[in-house]
């Protein structure tokens, strides 16, 4: 690794910062550059119908400005924009933002394809990066602002006889390669050439066109063109952070924090190279933190789908709120604490949201929870416990929660993720259809009258039919109710001395059909083994009887 080719791009000297004790409170203005950053870095890009459908859902998502594309530059791009304003399909309060360089005659071409349009802004760039200077364009700082100015000296000109309103976009293209007195002196020139005003105001778009330095230095860039700008109010500052580095979402965060008003970006981070920064993470990010997006995302699917059929490119599974497994959890340690935190809630009524290992509530932004916990062999108890009890109904003592997992990892082990269909035939298999040797068939209760009590130690007396490897017997028992007497009838007919540990019961669904599930602990205490069995009937004391046949064979007797 060959690092000493590379040199290190300088920090800012800026002990005045003020950003790193801001706080988001707001949503900024958002610009969506699907259209144009986004379309030019695909494969294939869109065709006309894709971008109209594009943009249509971009003004449903709440964008008030869509930059369309670069209609001086591409006949498909000039056609685009002349069917969004022929067809009417520009809502009142949504601007176009068409870009184009700084040249007269591109310029008037872009004039032509707005024409009709109540407002636009144009956007004008150019390069002033120390490198692209030297190596581009061959000019110094004196020519680079010229080009600037009489670029929005031309603008100024035509949006006079222009019938709707024009407002004007400036970007020192590769503004993260520019010194910073140079962009803060590009900058002020052409808001000297347009003379905006509160009313009026300029949008000045910082651009990371080439994302090179920590997003903490390029929050102090930000602030400190900020604070130096003249007539501040007269200025909308704008970002534009592409993701070279990994950290295009952090970099807006702090650009925001640093004194940014406005953000430019893409659904899910299209763009060029590693894209551009992420609207809807942004936009989530803020949402997590009670704050109001105001764009309408609630529908992340949707999203998803349009996104996914127009750019050709699928989300990642790990994206973002987005991705198929990001509210997945396939840790045991994890997928027990969403079991727990999720049962907590609802038990206190929380009207805030708090569960671990999920920042948000998945159905806020239209995914389910059926897919929030997958089995795998890395899974634990509690991951196992909450399928059967999220999916199924049943609610496994705790103490069976390890017993049955250890069951489920073996099966992963050999083929991977487990579904819960098949955790549920593998519960079915080994408690519920667990019938050899001893097959619970009949059950008759008696309740022992007062005087019989005064007689004897038990009040219940059971009269059980079952078959023995398919053999059908009879065994009459007594005992303190009828668990107790059915066990001791099993000590009697197998000869092992049995105890119960523990005993739970539950419905699994309400109404005149519910059905009960019980949970018989039982221990061998001639051995010291110990299991657990499941018994489900519509009658609460046939499930417990045929939970206690479920364990009883599970410990092989």
């Amino acid at each position: 690794m060959n690092f000493k080719r590379y040199i290190r791009n300088p920090i800012v000297n800026f002990p005045e910062r003020t950003w790193t004790n801001n706080e988001l409170i707001k949503a900024p203005l958002w610009c969506s550059v699907d259209l144009r950053d986004g379309n030019q870095a695909l494969i294939e890009p869109m065709v006309v119908a894709e971008k109209i459908e594009m943009f249509q859902f971009l003004v449903g998502l709440g964008f008030k400005e869509i930059e369309i594309g670069f209609p001086s530059a591409s006949q498909i791009e000039f056609d685009f924009i002349r069917q969004l304003i022929e067809r009417k399909l520009v809502p009142a309060g949504v601007k176009l933002q068409v870009l184009v360089q700084c040249r007269e005659e591109l310029i008037d071409r872009t004039f032509e394809a707005i024409k009709g349009l109540d407002e636009a802004i144009i956007h004008i760039y150019n390069s002033t990066s120390t490198l692209q200077r030297d190596v581009v364009f061959n000019k110094d700082k004196q020519g680079i602002t010229q080009i600037a100015v009489e670029a929005a000296r031309m603008v100024k000109e035509r949006a006079k006889s222009f019938p709707g309103q024009i407002w004007l976009e400036y970007s020192p293209e590769s503004f993260t390669g520019t010194e910073l007195e140079f962009a803060l002196e590009i900058c002020t020139a052409v808001q000297h050439e347009w003379q905006p005003t509160k009313e009026n105001p300029l949008i000045i778009n910082l651009p990371s066109t080439i994302e090179m330095t920590m997003p903490n230095v390029f929050a102090d860039r930000i602030e400190w063109m900020h604070r130096r700008f003249e007539n501040r109010e007269a200025i909308i500052l704008s970002v534009h952070p592409h993701n070279d580095r990994g950290t295009g979402v952090a970099a807006a965060e702090l650009a925001l924090l640093a004194g940014a008003d406005r953000i430019e970006g893409t659904l899910f981070g299209n763009g060029e190279r590693t894209g551009n920064v992420d609207i809807l993470t942004l936009a989530y990010n803020m949402f997590s933190q009670g704050i109001d997006p105001e764009l309408k995302i609630n529908q992340v699917n949707d999203i998803i789908e349009i996104y996914e059929r127009c750019c050709k490119i699928p989300v990642h599974p790990r994206h973002p709120y987005a991705g198929e497994l990001v509210f997945t959890a396939f840790s045991g340690s994890h997928q027990d604490a969403i079991n727990k935190g999720v049962a907590a809630m609802r038990a206190r009524n929380n009207e805030f949201w708090q569960v671990p290992y999920l920042p948000i509530d998945p159905m806020d932004i239209g995914r389910e929870y059926e897919p929030i916990v997958r089995i795998n062999s890395q899974s634990g108890k509690g991951g196992v416990a909450f399928v059967l009890d999220t999916y199924f109904g049943f609610k496994l003592p705790k103490g069976m929660h390890k017993e049955f997992s250890n069951i489920i990892q073996k099966i992963s082990e050999q083929q991977g993720e487990v579904s819960p269909d098949e955790i549920m035939k593998s519960f079915k298999e080994t408690y519920l259809d667990k019938k050899e040797p001893l097959h619970f068939r009949k059950l008759k209760v008696d309740d022992f009258s007062a005087e019989q009590e005064t007689k004897t130690d038990f009040d219940t007396k059971v009269y059980v039919t079952y078959t023995y490897y398919g053999e059908e017997k009879e065994f009459e028992a007594i005992g303190n109710g009828p668990i107790d007497a059915v066990k001791r009838g099993l000590v009697e007919i197998t000869g092992v001395r049995l105890k119960v540990l523990d005993y739970e019961q539950h419905a699994l669904q309400s109404g005149s059909d519910s059905q009960a599930a019980a949970y018989i602990h039982l221990m061998n205490a001639d051995t010291g083994a110990v299991t657990y069995g499941v018994g489900v009937s519509s009658n609460i004391t046939r499930a417990s009887v045929r939970a206690v046949f479920s364990a009883v064979n599970r410990l092989g007797l």
